[in-house]
């Protein structure tokens, strides 16, 4: 499936051929921690299927808890994620952030990870009274 997308202030832009059965939710501290959120939906594809059409992110390093490191990248400007990667064995493969990409109403998650991490009232979010606008 071909995707675009972009960061929140549309300074950094992108195009990426994707596989909608690799979306994935990860429950890691480092996505909680990283996001503000209970968790991170994102996207596997070959990195040779992105492609960069606006100006390029900045990227943050992060180590994670088994020594591999892994790259944010995100807008400069308005600090919105937008893809992850690594190097090494890790460097072939890139993470697109759901939340960056135009289609994502059609990318459902397929699998979750990490889900020891998973915070306990994650399955309750749907019982909570909700209003459409606010």
């Amino acid at each position: 499936m071909h995707i675009d997308g972009q960061c929140h202030c549309g300074r950094v832009t992108y195009e990426a051929d994707i596989d909608p059965d690799l979306v994935s939710i990860c429950h890691c501290t480092d996505c909680q921690n990283l996001t503000g959120s209970p968790y991170r939906v994102t996207i596997a594809t070959d990195c040779t299927k992105l492609r960069l059409t606006g100006a390029p992110p900045k990227i943050y390093v992060k180590t994670g808890d088994n020594g591999r490191r892994r790259f944010q990248h995100f807008c400069p400007d308005c600090g919105s994620p937008l893809f992850t990667g690594g190097e090494g064995v890790d460097a072939a493969e890139i993470g697109i952030r759901w939340g960056s990409i135009r289609q994502r109403d059609t990318l459902s998650p397929k699998r979750q990870i990490w889900c020891r991490s998973a915070l306990p009232w994650i399955d309750q979010v749907r019982s909570l009274p909700g209003n459409p606008t606010d």
